[in-house]
């Protein structure tokens, strides 16, 4: 059976308190060749303080984006489910607010889907190919061991489950039922593709990671409720 050719595609960016950067990277976004995908841009601000709300009222009602605030800070997991409520694109992909990530590297992961390979593709920032910036030496050995982890309970060989670059047949995370509120989004919509049996595929990207003084948010304790999360999902849900 012939299956249906993707052609919209929808962007979820959860947002709390980077007015730095939010206007830079929606310029990056807008400025991507999404292979002739129809887009749309789905804003979810998560109780931003600093004037990160003021920036994406200007958006409002402009097409191609939504804008959703959130009262309360309520974490990028939270967000994401909220934003997830709103999409209605054949293919989705997750990117952060900050400039970390690039989206000039989107066109390399929606491709995979586009050309039938893959349900599911992730950036990768641990593979050979494009620029990566040196990051913080805990953050490094916290993923290495999440991600082999995730591989030892999901009989998989990936090299960057933390990754935010996720790019989704929209089946494959609208018909799941995501309980994360912070950064155990990560591992939680992990297992559950995996578990579908999905054809998840790995690309290279680019990453300029920031350290706390310019504005990280995950620490240590995030670690902890990702490695929860992977053991739990591995026996239920």
């Amino acid at each position: 059976m012939m299956m249906k050719k993707p052609q919209t595609i929808s962007i979820l960016i959860p947002v709390y308190n980077e007015v730095s950067f939010l206007v830079a990277l929606l310029d990056k976004v807008e400025a991507v060749n999404f292979c002739d995908l129809q887009k749309e841009i789905i804003m979810v601000d998560d109780g931003s303080t600093d004037g990160t709300r003021d920036i994406l009222k200007r958006y409002e009602g402009k097409s191609p984006y939504q804008v959703i605030f959130h009262e309360k800070n309520k974490g990028k997991g939270a967000a994401l489910r909220t934003a997830l409520q709103y999409a209605s694109g054949d293919i989705i992909v997750i990117q952060d607010a900050d400039l970390e990530y690039d989206p000039k590297d989107y066109p390399e992961l929606i491709q995979l889907i586009l050309d039938g390979k893959a349900d599911v593709v992730y950036g990768s920032r641990l593979t050979a190919g494009k620029p990566v910036r040196a990051f913080n030496v805990l953050h490094y050995f916290g993923n290495k061991f999440l991600t082999l982890v995730t591989n030892i309970l999901y009989n998989t060989t990936l090299t960057d489950m933390e990754t935010c670059y996720k790019a989704f047949k929209a089946d494959y995370v609208k018909n799941v039922v995501i309980h994360a509120n912070r950064f155990d989004f990560e591992p939680e919509i992990t297992a559950k593709v995996l578990k579908q049996g999905a054809r998840l595929y790995e690309a290279p990207i680019s990453y300029c990671g920031r350290n706390f003084d310019e504005g990280k948010k995950i620490t240590w304790k995030d670690g902890i409720s990702a490695l929860w999360t992977l053991l739990k999902y591995r026996f239920v849900d």
